[in-house]
């Protein structure tokens, strides 16, 4: 097979500022079992390389799934062709900042997936179906889902790079549906991470199983929620939709540097109170958004956005670095080799606080308690928030009283921020994928503590 090195030094005889060369060999499967019948299977292989040229402010983009050194030069002369004719079109020549090095990077699992039998895969997502719906007659639908990610990379650049890693990540899922009266709920859980098969193994089926159920049985009879403004203590799904969607999308330089994000220009100035800390780091261990490497061959690193209060940056790719005098962060990242590399994030929340959660609702007179996310909007232009949530509980004087139903949080993100007193130590991140706009999707985790500030409840 031709190598990404190949490639890199067949364009580098030419006059050009940059260039790279990433192969990607993509496998994944998908197993659905619904109320005890199997689904789906399905089993998916990308294998291709992205070629990359930078000449004069401009960039030309190609790739091929093929491996015969003819179709790859091809391909490669087609990037040279692109960029030269957009060349001094965009921005004035740039160097790029990369770590140069020589590594390959693996993941540290126990269990590799390809190296456990589909019928054990399956005989979990069974034993989830049958437990839910032993639990209560009210349980009318059940639905768990197992998925895993292998997935191979080699990067090559002009600077001198040679990056070879693997990212594996599995996750197991399982929404239920309850029915009683004329009157239906729901609610899920999910586990995910970079991980192979002992995130599975690890994980306590029954009490799981135990958990979902009585939440969708206990939501038939639950209250609508209190509307209005009110005091909120936010769970880290929650906290985690504010994190990313409103700050984290607006953190990314790309949006900044066309002026499409409301914290343009807002470095060194304050957007909430001395207990928010915001990061996106890469490299937690486990977590579903950490990555070795980003798209461009960055390491991944630990970037700080917001720190006691005070907006410290941006996350970077190595475009957006060198117009902004920044060094790149590791944020560079495609959904595959098909796709232009985006400024996006890896693993983005709020940093843990001092306080105890029972402390938090110990100290909360009036308010509400809102668990579950149920997704979120971006908005990284107006910098508005907003999150329909599953279920809350009423607080008062310190306690947790009525069970409420489904409701929506908003408000603008800054004023939120500006509001909040109380940081949990406990913390969570959770996992998704994250597109650009509505397309471009890529592994991210949010989350963080349990936080208390105003927002307007509505719905219900």
């Amino acid at each position: 097979m031709i190598s990404v090195s190949e490639i890199v030094e067949y364009l580098s005889r030419r006059d050009i500022d940059f260039c790279d060369a990433r192969y990607e060999d993509k496998n994944s499967l998908s197993i659905t079992v619904m109320n005890d019948e199997i689904r789906s299977i399905s089993s998916t292989k990308h294998t291709g390389i992205s070629i990359r040229v930078f000449m004069n402010g401009s960039w030309g983009y190609a790739s091929t799934t093929s491996m015969d050194w003819n179709d790859v030069k091809e391909a490669a002369d087609k990037a040279y062709k692109m960029a030269k004719k957009l060349s001094g079109n965009k921005i004035s020549k740039k160097e790029f900042t990369v770590i140069v090095s020589t590594e390959e990077a693996k993941p540290r699992i126990t269990h590799h997936p390809w190296d456990i039998p589909i019928d054990d895969k399956l005989d979990v997502l069974f034993t989830i179906n049958k437990t839910e719906r032993s639990l209560d007659k009210r349980v009318v639908n059940t639905i768990s889902r197992y998925s895993e990610s292998i997935d191979h990379y080699e990067l090559a650049n002009s600077i001198g790079s040679l990056l070879v890693w693997d990212e594996i990540r599995t996750r197991l899922s399982s929404f239920v549906i309850t029915a009683d009266a004329g009157k239906m709920q729901r609610s899920y859980f999910v586990k995910d991470g970079t991980a192979g098969f002992e995130l599975v193994k690890k994980i306590d089926i029954e009490n799981e199983a135990k958990k979902v159920v009585n939440e969708a049985v206990n939501l038939l009879q639950a209250k609508r929620p209190p509307t209005g403004e009110i005091t909120v203590v936010a769970d880290p799904s929650v906290a985690g939709v504010l994190a990313h969607e409103v700050m984290g999308h607006a953190s990314e330089a790309d949006e900044v540097i066309k002026r499409r994000s409301f914290l343009t220009d807002m470095v060194g100035q304050r957007v909430g109170t001395d207990l928010v800390t915001m990061v996106d780091d890469g490299t937690v261990p486990g977590a579903h958004g950490s990555i070795p490497f980003d798209s461009e061959g960055v390491p991944s690193s630990r970037t700080i956005i917001i720190q006691n209060g005070i907006y410290r940056g941006y996350m970077h790719s190595l475009e957006t670095a060198s117009i902004m005098n920044a060094e790149p962060t590791g944020n560079g990242r495609a959904q595959d080799f098909n796709r232009r590399v985006f400024v996006r994030m890896t693993n983005t929340f709020f940093e843990p606080g001092d306080w105890k959660f029972d402390e938090i609702i110990e100290d909360t007179k009036d308010g509400l308690l809102a668990l579950k996310s149920l997704g979120g909007m971006e908005d990284p232009v107006g910098g508005g928030f907003q999150t329909d949530v599953l279920l809350g509980y009423i607080i008062r004087d310190g306690e947790l009283t009525e069970l409420v139903r489904s409701f929506t949080l908003s408000g603008k993100a800054l004023e939120i921020l500006k509001t909040v007193d109380a940081v949990s130590k406990e913390f969570e991140l959770h996992g998704g994928f994250c597109g650009k706009g509505e397309e471009d999707f890529v592994p991210v985790s949010t989350g963080g503590p349990f936080m208390r500030a105003k927002m307007l409840v509505g719905g219900g």
